[in-house]
């Protein structure tokens, strides 16, 4: 299942906008700048979206990676996550298998069983990228994780009850957090009776 599939835009009144031709402005190896109209907007290369992981250890602690981000120059605390279908191999790979690997390279563990949640866009004015949010039952610690060999990834293991407040305190210590965290937070709570999967 590819996540990268362009819904037409609609108005407000349920009518499709008039498109106007897809311009390429610049072709990056990683990304794509377009314009349609007006609107410019980056678009991925190699891959068909992002996977989010909502991940919790045996003694009920959430995972969470920690690492420099470039394009803002600052140190980030994120769940787990990765790119879907940026594989040579693999270009159709499904999110929950994207979840299945990044979770193993970026923390160590290996999930029994992976359930989808939902899919929807990263920062829908200026990408198309869509992101899945998924999560990971059954974790078995296999080694360190860490990352790839480009990678330099923390991993913290933080108290599920105190999560939100250790999350506070690393924005006041000035960590950058992505939003998304807290959405991931409210999904560990009450995703299963939102998206009728099963629990543990």
């Amino acid at each position: 299942m590819s996540l990268s599939k362009t819904l037409p835009a609609e108005k407000s009144s349920g009518q499709p906008h008039k498109m106007n031709e897809t311009e390429t402005l610049c072709n990056g190896r990683w990304l794509r700048l377009k314009r349609r109209g007006r609107w410019e907007f980056a678009e991925r290369v190699n891959a068909g979206g992002g996977v989010i992981i909502v991940a919790v250890t045996p003694d009920d602690r959430l995972l969470l990676v920690e690492q420099y981000r470039a394009a803002i120059e600052a140190r980030t605390i994120e769940m787990p996550a990765g790119l879907v279908g940026d594989l040579a191999h693999a270009p159709d790979e499904h999110a929950v298998e994207a979840a299945r690997r990044e979770l193993l390279e970026e923390t160590g563990y290996e999930a029994g069983r992976i359930e989808f949640l939902m899919a929807g866009p990263s920062s829908s004015g200026m990408s198309n990228e869509i992101m899945a949010f998924v999560r990971a039952y059954d974790l078995e610690r296999v080694h360190a994780g860490g990352g790839d060999e480009t990678e330099d990834i923390v991993v913290h293991e933080v108290p599920r009850a105190d999560a939100a407040r250790w999350l506070v305190a690393k924005m006041a210590e000035g960590y950058s957090v992505d939003p998304k965290m807290f959405a991931g937070l409210y999904f560990l709570e009450h995703g299963e009776a939102l998206f009728g999967r099963g629990g543990p």
